[in-house]
């Protein structure tokens, strides 16, 4: 019988089950890489892509820095002009629902500065038409609703909602991003 106990626990060990009681620790760290698309589900029309920096606070929320890249295509006639925003982000989630520590749901809010080229600050356009928007430097907020699911104790999959006011912009201030991500996390 104690045998078959050892043998039932170290196969217990070596299967998929993991310590969950360890995540979303104090002080916790993680990378992480989102990508999707902005303003409709084509990415043809537009796409976001971001690289941050989160670290966990001691109620399971986080905060989290980082830079996101932003590209819409505009259409004019058969030419496609772009707007494109690099922005930089701080902020902070909190979690809102748990499930079984494998998965949560969190809010966040985050405040947003950055840098916008419509056109690669190109005016004139093939048929004589002259652009009246200009480069402009961005500030404003974005909220986001995202859920997060343990893949494995280090690794976290994203999928997020988010709406970007930022004012300064010539073209549109107001953007929906739906995307989906990873993180990993660096304790």
């Amino acid at each position: 019988m104690k045998r078959f106990v050892l043998l039932f626990l170290c196969a217990l060990s070596l299967s998929g089950f993991r310590a969950q009681a360890q995540r979303n620790l104090s002080g916790e760290r993680g990378v992480q890489l989102t990508a999707g698309s902005v303003n409709a589900l084509n990415l043809s029309r537009g796409f976001h892509l971001g690289v941050a920096y989160s670290i966990c606070t001691q109620h399971a929320d986080h905060w989290l820095f980082g830079i996101e890249y932003l590209l819409k295509q505009h259409t004019y006639k058969m030419l496609k002009i772009p707007q494109a925003q690099c922005t930089l982000e701080g902020g902070y989630y909190l979690q809102c629902v748990e499930w079984n520590r494998t998965a949560f749901l969190s809010l966040g809010a985050s405040a947003m500065a950055g840098y916008e080229s419509v056109n690669r600050n190109q005016k004139a356009l093939f048929d004589g038409a002259t652009l009246r928007n200009r480069d402009a430097f961005l500030c404003g907020a974005a909220s986001t609703l995202a859920c997060e699911l343990f893949l494995t104790d280090r690794v976290v999959l994203l999928v997020t909602l988010r709406e970007r006011m930022l004012a300064g912009s010539s073209v549109g201030k107001v953007n929906m991003q739906c995307g989906c991500g990873v993180r990993y996390l660096i304790y």
